[in-house]
């Protein structure tokens, strides 16, 4: 049986994770079709909503940089879809390497610092259990096929 660690996303927070893809969607469809007034104001509730989505998971240190990271992302998005729009000298586009930046940093340090950490501070819970040896001689206690999930350590006990 595995041992995989799971959490959940509560409903309410898929949901609003749900209605985030919609606005990012309308926003670069705008951007695609140039219907420049719909695209603009999609960048604010798309940005709105992703610092909202990383606010509602920093607990998760995982979630935590990852939409870190995808609040940087479009932001960055957003800022060259003014400079098409607008039609801004090329040199503008240039600027969005740093929010951009920004986000590779955020999961890079994630990946290289923090997870890392996580992993050699992760304790193992270990449950103790004294059998007597009859018993586990006797294959009365089958703990030789006990289908675990977690680690058990027997300590055989001398009758």
């Amino acid at each position: 049986m595995s041992t995989l660690k799971m959490y959940s996303i509560p409903d309410r927070f898929r949901k609003i994770e749900n209605l985030h893809i919609i606005f990012w969607l309308l926003k670069d469809l705008s951007w695609a079709m140039l219907w420049r007034p719909i695209g603009m104001i999609m960048i604010v509730p798309t940005i709105a909503v992703a610092v909202m989505i990383t606010w509602q998971t920093r607990k998760l240190k995982s979630e935590l940089f990852h939409n870190l990271a995808v609040v940087f992302w479009i932001f960055a998005n957003g800022f060259w879809m003014i400079t098409e729009f607008f039609t801004m000298p090329d040199m503008y586009r240039y600027f969005t390497a740093i929010p951009f930046s920004f986000g590779i940093l955020v999961i890079a340090y994630y990946y290289i610092i923090v997870l890392p950490k996580e992993k050699r501070e992760e304790k193992l819970v270990t449950i103790s259990i004294e059998v007597p040896e009859s018993v586990v001689k006797s294959g009365k206690g089958r703990l030789r096929n006990l289908p675990c999930q977690w680690s058990i350590i027997c300590k055989l006990s001398k009758d």
